[in-house]
């Protein structure tokens, strides 16, 4: 009798102790939830990014500005380690951006190599890599502190309406298939930089529609996702028109 009363409160302490643990685990979990609520890492086809959904562009452009108050001229190795080597949509972004931003497009043979890094990126994307690996001479590629901030404060203006607009939406869409279409179209609309060169302000459409691409996955907005596709496609009418014209 003794015996199966010590069993029993044997029993009851353990459980005891598993309904504790159990609480403090759920505890820690939903604290971690409430002070970094939009802190959320998501994987895609070999894309990984962790980065606050409700404003991408801003936190970017905070991460740009860290390293170029640190540094006289920034590297583009700093700009990856900076928003990370595993996030291809920021990097994406950020390309695009450059390609939108009056004055770097313009320069003759700069939207061919920013095309270049857009057709090595997404192709990694489709690759499922684990992470982004760039030549030694792109990351080596530097700008002065001062055009950086620059193109920052423009950035900046409307920085925060594009965040608000977007949303995530339709996020049924944004799976590895509309990725990797999504991809395939910002390859497709980098390869047409060469003759973009030639036709005025075609190649900051041509930004606008990789810009778009990678913000609609950052922000998981199957919409912005069907726009930049719209984009693209206008592009792909102007490089068309432009030929057979």
């Amino acid at each position: 009798m003794i015996n199966e009363r010590r069993h029993e409160a044997k029993i009851r302490s353990c459980r005891k102790r598993a309904a504790e643990r159990t609480a403090s685990w759920f505890t820690v979990c939903t604290d971690s939830l409430v002070q970094e609520p939009f802190q959320i890492t998501i994987a895609f086809k070999g894309l990984e990014m962790s980065t606050d959904h409700n404003a991408p562009i801003e936190q970017i452009i905070h991460q740009i500005d860290e390293v170029a108050e640190n540094n006289e001229q920034v590297k583009f190795g700093q700009v990856m380690d900076a928003v990370g080597r595993k996030s291809f949509a920021s990097l994406l972004l950020i390309v695009g951006a450059i390609m939108v931003l009056p004055g770097p497009a313009d320069i003759p043979g700069v939207p061919v190599l920013l095309g270049l890094l857009v057709v090595i990126l997404c192709g990694q994307m489709l690759a499922d890599a684990d992470h982004v690996w760039i030549p030694g001479w792109m990351e080596r590629w530097e700008i002065g502190q001062s055009k950086v901030q620059k193109m920052l404060d423009w950035l900046r203006k409307p920085a925060s309406w594009i965040d608000s607009m977007t949303a995530q939406r339709w996020t049924w869409m944004m799976n590895h298939a509309t990725i990797s279409t999504l991809a395939v179209a910002a390859i497709l609309v980098a390869m047409s930089t060469p003759v973009l060169e030639f036709i005025p302000f075609s190649a900051n459409l041509a930004g606008g529609a990789i810009f778009a691409f990678a913000l609609s996955i950052l922000a998981r907005d199957g919409l912005l996702a069907g726009v930049a596709v719209c984009i693209a496609l206008a592009t792909f009418g102007l490089v068309g028109y432009q030929l057979l014209g």
